[in-house]
């Protein structure tokens, strides 16, 4: 699933082409995908011009004069700059026409969305699906040592496990499957301590582990396992720097331990026996 970085990545990818640039329609090429569509949007929208690009945890908005369209890749969704003329594919569900480029959503399992936050409605925070969300870890002027206040402060009470706390984004967003195990592994905690067992030193560390390994990820053009690509088409390759995910029964990178392969709500959780104690 494309999480944080491949979400940023792909909106510092469309945003030079889009931004500042009229929409000249919206083609739906089914009324769903994981949930309805707007499809009102391809008159409503018509001859507008895309003010912004933005992100919001795993969410990508375009904003309008009008309103705000919301996208999420789902679990296999991604989107591409393209040029008008090329004919879609089978997965490919939904093209923004702009003056000189199509911005094509294709998202073979179709777990994605397109979903409208309409002006009137008031700021795009209000949205049902971002309300709830957690602060934003790379967000300008929020630090690392605000961030493991934040955590260490709303998880006190709570025995749930931390990588179950990292993954629901209610207290900081972005930091998904994979990257939670990243996180963890450099923060030397291992995935099933239960939250309200760590002290505020070491959700230091976890605050810090996750900046520096969202933000290198992004630079990196995020993870591409199966289906995720970037906004030119070009796969990414953090995945080589991988120090755990995925890694099951290989030797830590670091004291050559034995990395663990565990299922925590469902989810892949790695982790090295020694490292993270």
């Amino acid at each position: 699933m494309p999480e944080l970085p491949e979400v940023e990545v792909t909106r510092l990818g469309i945003a030079p082409h889009v931004e500042a640039q009229i929409l000249e329609n919206i083609i739906f090429r089914r009324a769903d995908l994981r949930w309805p569509m707007p499809r009102h949007l391809s008159l409503d929208l018509r001859r507008q011009v895309l003010l912004s690009t933005a992100r919001r945890g795993k969410y990508l908005i375009l904003q309008f004069e009008k309103g705000s369209i919301l996208i999420h890749l789902g679990m296999s969704g991604h989107l591409q700059i393209l040029g008008k003329n090329l004919a879609a594919q089978k997965h490919d569900h939904v093209d923004f026409v702009f003056t000189h480029c199509v911005l094509r959503l294709t998202d073979p399992r179709r777990f994605g969305a397109v979903l409208w936050h309409p002006a009137d409605d008031g700021e795009i925070e209000n949205h049902p699906m971002l309300r709830n969300l957690g602060v934003e870890p790379l967000r300008e002027g929020y630090s690392a040592e605000h961030l493991a206040k934040l955590i260490y402060e709303k998880t006190r009470q709570r025995s749930t496990s931390i990588k179950q706390i990292l993954l629901a984004g209610e207290i900081v967003v972005g930091v998904g499957n994979i990257y939670a195990s990243e996180c963890l592994f450099q923060a030397k905690i291992n995935p099933k301590t239960g939250a309200n067992r760590i002290g505020l030193e070491r959700y230091r560390a976890l605050a810090r582990a996750i900046q520096s390994i969202l933000a290198e990820a992004i630079k990196r053009g995020g993870s591409t396992l199966k289906d995720f690509l970037g906004a030119d088409g070009k796969a990414g390759y953090f995945q080589q720097s991988y120090f755990v995910y995925d890694r099951a029964g290989q030797a830590c990178y670091v004291c050559q331990g034995t990395i663990r392969h565990i299922k925590q709500g469902q989810r892949a959780s790695f982790y090295c026996v020694n490292c993270q104690k």
